[in-house]
């Protein structure tokens, strides 16, 4: 996962540390890696509200070359990247976009990106549904 926009900042960011604590109670095989933003704004809530937790793993931000390797583990992305929002599904992974639009519209057209907000139960239902249904991640 990945978050470090302006406009996450705040509530936003709240709702998306709510889905991750969520996501990790629900679901006791997975973990979160997430490099945290040197931003106060973003590494403060992260911190504080994920940082607690031995299946969330909160690193200092990754070189490309680092980040690279991690998006090849991964199941699926959580991001409100732009750039990551095209890496991963050329990777093979699936990505929940965490805003309300997106500069990259192929993703979406070609089915590998979704756009689910910031809203807990949105990024809970839709992380649920890849996890849970082979034929919706396979998409």
């Amino acid at each position: 996962m990945t978050t470090h926009r302006r406009e996450n900042f705040g509530p936003a960011i709240e709702n998306i540390c709510q889905a991750v604590l969520t996501l990790v109670k629900t679901y006791p095989d997975i973990a979160f890696v997430c490099p945290v933003h040197l931003n106060p704004k973003v590494g403060d809530p992260l911190r504080e509200r994920l940082g607690n937790n031995e299946r969330i793993y909160l690193v200092p931000p990754l070189s490309y070359e680092e980040f690279v390797p991690l998006m090849e583990k991964a199941y699926l992305v959580l991001t409100d990247s732009g750039g990551v929002q095209e890496e991963a599904p050329a990777l093979g992974k699936p990505v929940l976009v965490l805003r309300e639009v997106t500069e990259r519209p192929e993703g979406v057209a070609a089915g590998t990106v979704q756009i689910v907000g910031t809203e807990t139960a949105k990024i809970v239902d839709a992380t649920a549904n890849l996890l849970n249904n082979r034929e919706a991640y396979l998409k």
